[in-house]
């Protein structure tokens, strides 16, 4: 199935939310401008994003506290809407306008596993939760960012990634994503 990488990766964030107490909320997590609530809400609200990206519609503005609430229930349903929009006829072939530009939708559904994934890792060294994660979609997903992610991508502030960081040596293959993605491990 084609969505199989994006619906892994949404799985594997899943279990990290679900191992997240309200109290860990303020906590600083490996994003350095976030907080836990914030890194919810973008993980939340990316799932949106992502859904209404490839259906060919604009971004739905909103501030949206989903840590505020049930943010696993509201993460389910926005994954849902994710996946159906990603499973529907063409989308994967269609080139798709974005706000930061076109590209194909397999690239795109690509682009949303990889910022589920690396994001749901975020989150789970923010919270003391293991990040050895779904070590088969991880090796995946870095083949993938070698091959997608150029230089001129890069920057000081980490938009939208940061310089590539050192993994220890041995480190599982979640963790050498996110060093290649720029978080330090």
């Amino acid at each position: 199935m084609a969505t199989e990488p994006l619906e892994q990766a949404i799985a594997s964030t899943r279990v990290v939310l679900t191992g997240v107490s309200k109290d860990q909320l303020g906590d600083d997590t490996p994003c350095a401008a976030w907080k836990v609530s914030d890194l919810i809400n973008h993980i939340v609200g990316g799932q949106s994003f992502f859904a209404t990206g490839a259906k060919g519609e604009p971004p739905v503005a909103g501030d949206a506290d989903f840590s505020a609430t049930d943010f696993v229930s509201a993460f389910d349903d926005a994954s849902q809407r994710c996946l159906a929009a990603f499973g529907a006829d063409g989308v994967m072939e269609r080139m798709l306008t974005l706000p930061f530009g076109q590209m194909p939708g397999a690239a795109f559904m690509g682009l949303a596993a990889t910022d589920t994934f690396t994001h749901g890792w975020d989150l789970a060294k923010a919270t003391g939760q293991g990040t050895d994660l779904s070590p088969e979609l991880a090796a995946q997903l870095l083949v993938g960012a070698r091959q997608a992610i150029q230089p001129a991508f890069r920057s000081p502030e980490g938009n939208p990634f940061g310089a590539e960081q050192p993994a220890p040596a041995g480190a599982c293959n979640a963790n050498q994503l996110a060093a290649f993605l720029g978080r330090k491990v």
